[in-house]
């Protein structure tokens, strides 16, 4: 058995536009209706949604079966959890919060075994090697790993040229909602200066070669990032969905319950 290929790396090697859906229930049996939606990719998230390692891997083992490939983001970029990430078979990574070149140099290496990384040697036990099926594991799965560094910080953009001078990851994800905050402009995202760095960042991400990427639920702004350059971008999250969904259905039959005496 050989190393699966990674169908989210190969794209964003061609430059070819994925579109996401953010996975925030924490649960694989939303996540598996989900998967059958469509999208090319689905984050689940580890930062902000109530996730810890055996639900992740309930997820991944949910999703494995349909084509949209799972990304994952843990609560922070460390090497501990990069490392479990990676032994359940997460091949796609979103690191939250990277602020400096070190940051993103420390993370490209928790993705590779020594002698080039730091990753703790441990295929035997791990599914991502399906218990040692899959010949050549620890030589060959860098090449199928994805890696993917967030910037959402006033810093980050400080630094984000020596970020960009890293080699070894695969794109830059902008997060809007907390670079808004970091910008003094909390919960506005859309303000004129917050998008003129988005876009300068965008602009700097493609002309270093990586792959730009961002969240958004506005289709306006989701339009308007595309023309920005983004090349993966999420355009829904389920607990919005299912939140606005459920509240529309019932105000249109509160409005036509008939009135009680």
């Amino acid at each position: 058995m050989k190393v699966p290929s990674n169908p989210l790396k190969a794209a964003l090697v061609d430059n070819r536009v994925q579109f996401g859906y953010w996975l925030a229930l924490a649960n694989p049996y939303s996540a598996e209706v989900c998967a059958t939606a469509g999208f090319d990719w689905l984050m689940i998230d580890g930062e902000h949604a109530p996730n810890d390692i055996p639900s992740i891997l309930a997820q991944l083992q949910a999703v494995a079966a349909y084509p949209s490939q799972p990304v994952v983001r843990p609560a922070e970029g460390t090497l501990a959890n990069v490392k479990q990430l990676l032994d359940i078979g997460a091949h796609n990574l979103l690191i939250p919060m990277v602020e400096t070149a070190d940051q993103a140099r420390e993370m490209v290496r928790a993705t590779r075994y020594p002698p080039d990384g730091s990753r703790g040697v441990g295929a035997a036990i791990a599914r991502s090697s399906r218990w040692l099926a899959i010949d050549n594991y620890d030589f060959d799965v860098h090449d199928q790993i994805c890696l993917l560094l967030q910037i959402e910080s006033r810093t980050g953009l400080e630094n984000l040229d020596r970020i960009l001078e890293i080699d070894g990851y695969d794109g830059i994800f902008i997060g809007p909602a907390d670079l808004a905050a970091s910008l003094d402009y909390l919960g506005n995202s859309r303000h004129p200066d917050v998008q003129s760095e988005i876009s300068t960042a965008i602009a700097k991400i493609r002309q270093a070669n990586k792959a730009a990427g961002i969240l958004s639920t506005e289709d306006d702004m989701i339009q308007a990032y595309l023309d920005m350059g983004v090349v993966f971008i999420a355009v829904g999250v389920d607990t919005i969905t299912l939140a606005s969904a459920a509240r529309a259905l019932a105000n249109q039959y509160r409005k036509t319950a008939p009135e009680q005496n």
